[in-house]
């Protein structure tokens, strides 16, 4: 019975210099291979704004759900209110501007959780 063993160690019988690295840390994708990652430093920066972005809209929705609980339980003032409604207002003003800015809308800041459903709620 014949076994095929790949041998512990490099190959004795070839030079140093022409012996390859190891298989698990070379790798062999060439350009235009489908499992290839881009990297160019646009997409690196599209996608990092679109994290970001996604993170505080997400904090600006909460934020906002919160304030609507506490004017329903009439914790705050009609000045409170105001400020409150005029905050919420600029802030999703400068997100509609950073989107726009970094080319990305309100769907693509929207992750999608597998079976948990989208990150935010769609209106």
């Amino acid at each position: 019975m014949t076994t095929n063993r790949v041998p512990d160690g490099p190959d004795p019988d070839r030079h140093p210099e022409d012996r390859r690295p190891d298989h698990r840390f070379h790798d062999d994708r060439r350009p235009g291979d489908p499992r290839r990652i881009a990297v160019d430093p646009e997409s690196v920066r599209r996608s990092l704004a679109g994290l970001v972005l996604t993170i505080v809209e997400l904090l600006r929705q909460l934020m906002e759900r919160q304030a609507l609980r506490r004017v329903d339980q009439g914790g705050i003032t009609d000045e409170q209110i105001e400020e409150l409604g005029l905050t919420l207002m600029a802030l999703e003003e400068q997100m509609a501007e950073l989107r726009e800015h970094f080319g990305l809308t309100q769907e693509d800041l929207n992750l999608d959780l597998g079976p948990l459903g989208p990150l935010l709620p769609r209106d």
